[in-house]
């Protein structure tokens, strides 16, 4: 498989991700929408089902939408990030770049579809919710501990999987997701995948939003390296753990 098709793969496919992900974020939190103040719930089934979405998109090149499931996998010692895509340096760029890409046009669709609510909505914090995590109580340590461990969960999890997402793979993924939400997303919002925070968080700073503030960059590098630490003991736990080596084979 060409790396053009990787790259085009995870764009569209994290685009989708970011486009119902943030979507259904705005949807609860802007002023005046049909699902205004649906509750945390129906955000993490939201998420859930954009990560499906998502999945099934980006199927040809594995479906990583998620720098932090492909460094795992890099740092698990596959020798393939989908089948015909072997892992090395051009590879390992190509979905990052992929990623970060489709997530910032994913951020930039759902700004389109709720622009008159963005317009409306008199908080610059429930603006920048839609496309970005943070804190319920702003400790850096904290919220580091929380982004990595959940973003283990999500990792160590799909190297159980095994191969690339067929049959109930991608519902496997999505509900692991509204797992996490559910357990582990109230103290951060649960970003457990950098480009989905960074690449919306860039769309908002860009976007001519109407009194949207700050983009609060002091944040947002924990929903970045959290994500990238988490991926990476995951996959190296995976490495050494001979049940869930096997599993992943």
């Amino acid at each position: 498989m060409s790396l053009e098709v990787v790259f085009l793969s995870e764009v569209f496919g994290t685009a989708m991700l970011t486009l119902l992900g943030c979507g259904v974020v705005a949807n609860v939190a802007l002023k005046g929408t049909k699902g205004n103040s649906g509750g945390f719930l129906m955000v993490t089934w939201g998420w859930g089902i954009a990560v499906f979405a998502g999945v099934y998109v980006a199927v040809k090149s594995g479906a990583h939408i998620n720098p932090a499931v492909t460094l795992g996998l890099l740092v698990n010692g596959k020798d393939e990030y989908a089948p015909g895509v072997a892992v090395d340096f051009a590879s390992t760029f190509t979905y990052f770049g992929g990623q970060m890409l489709g997530a910032f046009l994913g951020a930039v669709a759902c700004w389109l579809a709720y622009k008159q609510h963005f317009d409306a909505e008199p908080e610059a914090a429930s603006k920048l919710g839609v496309f970005s995590t943070g804190p319920a109580i702003r400790s850096t340590t904290w919220n580091l501990v929380t982004e990595i461990i959940g973003t283990f969960v999500l990792v160590f999890v799909i190297l159980t999987f095994g191969g690339t997402p067929s049959g109930l793979g991608p519902l496997a993924v999505a509900l692991l997701v509204v797992g996490i939400g559910v357990s582990l997303g109230g103290p951060t919002g649960y970003a457990i995948n950098p480009a989905r925070d960074l690449g919306p968080r860039i769309a908002h700073a860009l976007l001519p939003i109407k009194g949207k503030g700050s983009s609060d960059w002091s944040y947002s590098w924990v929903p970045v390296v959290g994500p990238l630490v988490g991926g990476t003991l995951a996959g190296a736990v995976a490495a050494v753990v001979p049940i869930i080596g096997a599993a992943a084979s």
